[in-house]
């Protein structure tokens, strides 16, 4: 239902990035590399990613500063700034809000009704 929700034209381009939270990044690397049949592209000691078919697949240990406690899913949108403020106004709610990442990159995270986090990135 969508009713008072004013809706724009900065429609999801699909899930573009999906975020890991793992314990010990450096068994997880290993695992996904084997699953996604690369090495990965970015490799750090707080962030390893692959970039696979078109998606990012991302392991964050321990979370992240963001504390994830299960994967997060980032829907690539055109404006975030519009996409946020439609999706709050059909009643998700800001985890969260905008911010730079570097590289052109804008994430933000809301929260369904049940709690559920869904991400939003916009590259420029």
């Amino acid at each position: 239902m969508t009713s008072g929700v004013t809706m724009t034209d900065s429609s999801a381009a699909g899930i573009k990035i999906v975020l890991h939270p793992v314990s010990d990044l450096a068994r997880a690397k290993v695992v996904y590399a084997a699953l996604l049949g690369m090495q990965p592209q970015a490799d750090s000691d707080y962030y390893v990613g692959f970039d696979a078919a078109g998606q990012h697949i991302g392991l964050v240990p321990g979370g992240g500063p963001q504390g994830m406690t299960s994967p997060v899913s980032y829907w690539q949108v055109p404006d975030i700034e519009a996409k946020l403020a439609e999706v709050t106004a059909a009643g998700a709610t800001v985890k969260d809000p905008v911010r730079d990442v570097g590289g052109g990159r804008l994430v933000a995270a809301v929260t369904d009704p049940d709690g559920n986090v869904l991400g939003l990135v916009q590259d420029r």
